[in-house]
């Protein structure tokens, strides 16, 4: 059917139904003289007399009576699945994947991701843990978490977590047998418990400041891991020194079980980042999800 002669149906159906041109016309939103031309138009084209105007009121003939019994419940059908097609559009729904760092994955994607998906169950969040600088468009991902000072400029970032401090830590018995480092160049006569990161295509350096003076250590030791959890147990199990986030071992300084050195050189850096390219438009959930991670200390 075209467009047009649909929309005259639907003029002719609420001037009848409200019998008014005034009250029909602010339903439908036009003038009262553009709905009077459609409703002409269409009794022009069907040949045939569908409303009686009179200067106090409008009533529809016996063939308009009968062509709103007839398209009356089929319009209002499509008026419903439209209105039903539209709040399944915005209802958030959807999978969703990011690429992560373990500890980013652990300390801010977990608890927000735990807090809504219960709410919303027709969300499904895949999230990948990958110490490599992904290309989120390549891989087909909605978004990826990095630091902030690795964000491209081409992305939009959306801050997700607060300032970082990095921790060099070791066990109380690991350092019974050797004297604490009181330089990052120290660490070099250490078992350091190493990080393989594959966008490098090696060992991580670890990264020190001090009064503006930056260093990268390349430490040496017996293991190499390429996840946090693994690094984080060789270190308690004192077989190395580890350089980890300050918030992953502060339980363990508190009770005892670490001891941590090189604390002057570790200053605070800018937090997890949101990033993902420009987009016209995003679904529901993943605005969502923005909201829920967007950091607001």
């Amino acid at each position: 059917m075209p467009r047009d002669n649909l929309n005259e149906l639907t003029a002719f159906l609420a001037v009848a139904r409200e019998q008014s041109f005034t009250r029909a016309a602010a339903k439908l939103g036009v003038s009262q003289s553009a709905l009077s031309h459609t409703l002409r138009a269409l009794e022009e084209r069907l040949g045939v007399r569908l409303l009686t105007r009179t200067t106090r009121s409008v009533s529809p003939t016996e063939a308009g009576e009968r062509l709103a019994r007839s398209i009356g419940p089929r319009l209002d059908e499509i008026e419903m699945e439209l209105a039903a097609l539209s709040a399944l559009r915005e209802k958030p729904a959807g999978t969703i994947r990011i690429t992560a760092g373990e500890h980013a994955a652990d300390a801010v994607l977990w608890p927000a991701i735990a807090g809504l998906l219960p709410d919303y169950p027709d969300i499904r969040i895949e999230i990948i843990v990958d110490y490599g600088l992904t290309d989120i468009v390549a891989e087909r991902y909605d978004a990826g978490v990095r630091l902030g000072e690795q964000v491209a400029r081409d992305m939009i970032a959306v801050r997700i977590g607060p300032d970082m401090r990095m921790a060099v830590v070791g066990a109380p018995a690991y350092f019974a047998a050797r004297p604490k480092p009181r330089t990052p160049q120290d660490l070099t006569t250490h078992n350091c418990i190493n990080l393989r990161l594959p966008t490098y295509g090696g060992l991580y350096a670890w990264e020190f400041e001090k009064a503006g003076r930056e260093l990268k250590v390349r430490v040496e030791g017996q293991m190499v891991f390429n996840t946090a959890a693994l690094r984080l147990n060789a270190v308690l199990a004192g077989l190395g020194l580890a350089y980890l986030p300050e918030d992953q071992v502060h339980a363990h300084l508190a009770d005892g079980r670490l001891v941590r050195v090189l604390a002057d050189w570790c200053p605070p850096f800018p937090g997890y980042h949101l990033y993902y390219p420009s987009r016209r438009q995003a679904t529901p959930a993943f605005s969502l999800l923005v909201e829920a991670l967007r950091y607001r200390g």
